[in-house]
């Protein structure tokens, strides 16, 4: 059996996780811990997940090796650094796998932004399906756990925009024994300690923030004394499309609750879904981002990752989102409370970056799922709203935004930064509360582009979206363009719009059209909606009902979809772009 290094005892000096068996045996390992396989090239940077769960891993002491992007067609690529001691953990990558591959309007997309050269095409259709097989092909036995943002919104029965098709869990699709939901960390070394030290035959059913398959004559799963809340079978939202509402709404309410159990029927079998696993504490946060992490493509690559452009540079400040918009999935995997870094640990990452071989100066975002909720808490004991922002900022939510001022004005002060920008976009409602900080942001941290998200105009249509009124969004514009010319600086917002939102008709992307000519406005940022697995929207979509159940309309044909996104898009008649 092999011997695993010292408890924390770390890699060495930009040492990079092993591809290979020649990368082992230069660090002396005779085998791997753990195997995580991936559909996104390696880039050894936290915003890549199996960089970011390979080094946790690591960092509590478990040997652990990366294949990216095997070939689909043979088991040769996972093989070669031999079978693991405990498990393989499988993902499809940062995005979905028919999202990545496929556009609004079902249209092949011709370029990848983590994969080497951005060419389409290196990760197969349902990606998390296609890995687990080559897996257990290659190590027949061997536990396999499947996660990421394709395997956490598919983990219940779902609609399937690209089959139009409702889908049942992926977790039974592709016959792994466990799926992480949500953020992975927590999970993925549970798994790892329950492997280490009780072997195969351990039970890891119970580990918070998964989703396990039991037998319907089998209750021992069953907690005692803890809140349960039942999803609609699989074949109820079969026969009936609202279910899929129900079952939407339902999920929401388990991972915002925070403790309560779920299970959902699906032909004789249960899919059990543990509570959510509780958010990294600041202290853990700290430690994960202090990991030495190259911030670099891996060596073997000889073509650039387009994906590294964008985030090589830029510093997460916090995880989780209040917003709870209906058509977004970060509430529902990263949760809707913030997690957030310390100062201290934000202003060590940037001093880091300042000594990188590539650094020029500009720190290109400082940020998280909405950049001015770093440091944001609830005060609610409990709490069943689904957005802390909507229909009005709930007065529980907290978020100091001076305080995150200081610390955006520190980092610009540190030794060899000379720019630092709020690229990853804000919450404007929120920023409406600090006018200090929203003149800050147009003044000193916009590098000519504001990148926000008002998404449409309508009452109607943002209702549904649960976004903030456009009155909001419309003030906030006359405060950035008033500061943005007192300091001398041209500057715009790139407003983030979506077309042929599930309640959205004809005349409401008229009305949209209409606002942009008075304001002279060439839209940039113009999103057909996608129906992604596992959310509110996508629920509103194939049922034809908003979450109260009463009927809206729904531009559902390839051609209506078209009408619509023409309103505002006209030179992307043919939907070939988007």
């Amino acid at each position: 059996m092999t011997t695993r290094r010292a408890k924390h005892e770390p890699l060495p000096a930009k040492a990079f996780l092993p591809m290979s068996r020649v990368e082992m045996e230069h660090l002396g390992w005779d085998a791997l811990d753990i195997l995580l396989v991936s559909g996104d090239a390696y880039v050894d940077h936290p915003t890549f997940g199996a960089a970011l769960l390979g080094r946790w891993l690591q960092a509590h002491g478990y040997r652990v090796g990366i294949v990216a992007q095997p070939r689909w067609d043979t088991p040769d690529d996972i093989t070669r650094m031999g079978r693991p001691r405990l498990f393989a953990g499988v993902t499809a990558g940062a995005l979905d796998s028919m999202l990545a591959h496929y556009t609004a309007f079902r249209k092949k997309r011709h370029d990848d932004a983590y994969t080497p050269g951005g060419r389409h095409g290196a990760r197969p259709n349902r990606a998390c399906i296609v890995y687990t097989g080559l897996v257990r092909q290659a190590f027949p036995g061997l536990p396999v756990v499947i996660g990421g943002i394709e395997a956490s919104l598919r983990r219940a029965t779902h609609y399937d925009f690209w089959s139009d098709a409702v889908r049942r869990s992926i977790l039974l699709d592709s016959k792994a024994d466990l799926l992480v939901y949500g953020m992975g960390e927590r999970p993925i070394l549970e798994m790892a300690q329950r492997l280490a030290a009780h072997g195969p035959s351990c039970d890891w059913r119970g580990i918070p923030g998964t989703a396990f398959a039991a037998k319907h004559a089998d209750t021992a799963w069953q907690p005692a004394d803890r809140e349960f809340i039942p999803f609609p079978s699989h074949e109820e939202i079969l026969g009936d499309p609202a279910k899929l509402m129900e079952a939407s709404l339902a999920m929401e309410r388990q991972v915002h609750q925070g403790n309560a159990w779920a299970v959902q029927s699906c032909q004789q079998r249960d899919v059990v879904f543990t509570p959510p696993a509780a958010p990294l504490a600041t202290e853990e946060l700290d430690r994960l981002y202090g990991l030495p992490f190259t911030r670099q493509p891996h060596p073997i690559y000889q073509e650039p990752i387009p994906a590294v452009a964008m985030i090589q540079f830029s510093v997460t400040t916090h995880r989780g989102c209040g917003g709870g918009c209906s058509f977004c999935s970060l509430a529902l995997h990263q949760g809707r409370r913030i997690a957030s870094r310390s100062a201290a640990s934000i202003e060590a990452e940037v001093a880091g970056l300042t000594r990188h071989p590539q650094w020029a100066g500009s720190l290109s975002d400082v940020g998280g799922p909405s950049a001015n909720m770093w440091g944001a808490r609830c005060g609610a004991p409990a709490c069943t709203r689904t957005s802390c922002m909507t229909p009005k900022l709930c007065p529980h939510f907290h978020a100091d935004q001076a305080v995150l001022l200081q610390l955006l004005r520190r980092l610009r002060g540190l030794p060899g930064v000379k720019h630092v920008r709020v690229a990853s976009g804000i919450r404007h409602d929120l920023a409406m509360k600090d006018e200090t900080y929203l003149r800050a942001l147009a003044e000193e941290f916009t590098g000519g582009q504001l990148k926000l998200a008002p998404e449409h105009c309508c009452p109607n249509v943002l209702r549904l979206m649960r976004k903030p009124p456009f009155e909001t969004f419309e003030a906030f514009l006359t405060i950035f363009e008033r500061e943005s010319r007192q300091a001398g600086k041209e500057q715009y917002i790139i407003p983030y719009l979506i077309s042929a939102f599930p309640g959205c008709t004809d005349d409401d992307m008229r009305a949209l059209a209409d606002w942009l000519k008075r304001r002279g406005w060439r839209p940039q940022q113009v999103q057909c909606f996608i129906p992604t697995p596992g959310t509110v929207a996508t629920a509103m979509y194939h049922a034809g009902i908003d979450p109260d159940g009463r009927p809206i309309p729904v531009p559902r044909t390839d051609a209506e979809r078209l009408r619509q996104h023409a309103i505002l898009m006209p030179e992307q008649k043919s939907g070939k772009r988007r």
